[in-house]
């Protein structure tokens, strides 16, 4: 598990509103987006495996519920609760939440949205961690940027005209920089040394001599989380990774 002292380089330590800021852009093009897909579509297949495009509009509603509490608790010493109280009850949400109609996936993904943004004002200047699940410990003042992955990463897979390709290019950094955390030491994936051109490098996967790996942070975002559009002409010159990879 990566250093919990580390994080104090990620994107967002220490000054919360830069990437806050930026998150609640982000959901706005996701808002904007959403509400265009027809009511038909919402029950259509998403880019993720087994989900339709009305799964992963409950999974963000619900995440963003979950992160608020967290939000919410820590400051005042509720580090130690659950992001999810179970696992079985989290999937069932979800299933339950897919069988909506469009205007309550809308509606739904707009409030709690707004709900988690304001949750964010009580995190201050708290770098107490917090659980994020599977034993990921995150400081307090990092959960805006979890969430901005979120977003990101689920506004593709919601296969409604974006891709990661067209994330912004400081958003793009950002969450590569989050990813590369995660991944610095998951012997899942080959040795790798990943250069970006906007200067992030990282090494990353098992031991071993790496494979340099470079492109922009965009395209490193898409190829690492398995979300790289596959007409995209950069997709065969990447090394391969793992069959069905997805972060």
């Amino acid at each position: 598990m990566p250093s919990l002292d580390d994080q104090r380089f990620l994107p967002g330590a220490g000054d919360v509103q830069l990437v806050r800021r930026r998150k609640l852009e982000a959901t706005q093009q996701l808002l904007g987006d959403t509400i265009m897909i027809e009511e038909d579509a919402w029950h259509e297949p998403s880019a993720l495996p087994g989900w339709s495009r009305a799964h992963v509009a409950t999974h963000l509603a619900r995440g963003a519920d979950a992160l608020a509490r967290l939000a919410e608790s820590a400051p005042s010493g509720g580090t130690g609760i659950p992001l999810y109280l179970s696992d079985r009850d989290r999937f069932t949400d979800i299933e339950r939440g897919a069988e909506r109609r469009a205007l309550d996936l809308q509606i739904d993904l707009d409030t709690s949205a707004g709900r988690l943004h304001r949750s964010f004002d009580k995190i201050g200047s708290c770098t107490s961690p917090v659980d994020l699940g599977d034993g990921r410990l995150i400081r307090l003042d990092l959960l805006p940027l979890a969430r901005l992955r979120e977003v990101l990463l689920h506004h593709a897979d919601l296969d409604c005209g974006f891709t990661i390709t067209d994330a912004d290019d400081d958003i793009a950094r950002w969450v590569l920089e989050w990813t590369c955390y995660w991944l610095a030491g998951d012997d899942q994936l080959p040795a790798l040394q990943v250069e970006s051109t906007s200067g992030f490098h990282a090494r990353l996967g098992a031991k071993g001599r790496p494979t340099p790996v470079g492109g922009s942070d965009a395209l490193l975002l898409g190829w690492l989380t398995g979300r790289l559009p596959g007409d995209h002409p950069a997709r065969n010159e990447l090394p391969e990774l793992p069959e069905g990879w997805r972060t």
